[in-house]
């Protein structure tokens, strides 16, 4: 199957996408936010450039967005019908760089949560219990 959009507007939108302060980071970074705790952002010093990291407990928050990183729900599994090999192959790079750069966080005496975009569609639901147990357990 053809692309229904030109090289060069195919290229255009994918230069589109954000790598960070996507909307469910945004949400994310409210929620742990009106929990009363102040965090860095994208610390380039750390392996994988943590989205939310909390130096003082120790703690770092990833937001992975379905897709991009291949989370066993509806929006992970989805294929891309054109160049398809190439996307598998993309996207499978990030789920092995992903793995790298948590077992190097872990290594290092990190505690590290990873939040999937799909849950942050239910924050109250999915995000919010989670987010508690994982940041004031143990202050």
């Amino acid at each position: 199957m053809t692309d229904v959009h030109t090289r060069e507007q195919r290229s255009y939108n994918m230069s589109r996408i954000k790598g960070k302060d996507t909307k469910p980071e945004l949400i994310v970074r409210s929620l742990v936010h009106q929990m009363g705790l102040r965090f860095r952002l994208h610390r380039k010093d750390l392996p994988g450039k943590p989205d939310i990291v909390l130096p003082r407990h120790n703690k770092i928050i990833f937001v992975h967005g379905c897709f991009w990183h291949m989370h066993r729900c509806r929006y992970g599994r989805v294929k891309p019908k054109t160049n398809a090999e190439f996307w598998q192959e993309k996207r499978e790079g990030n789920v092995a760089r992903d793995r790298r750069n948590l077992k190097a966080l872990r290594a290092d005496g990190w505690q590290v949560l990873v939040i999937w975009e799909c849950w942050v569609r239910e924050p109250e639901k999915k995000v919010v219990g989670r987010l508690e147990k994982f940041l004031l357990e143990n202050l």
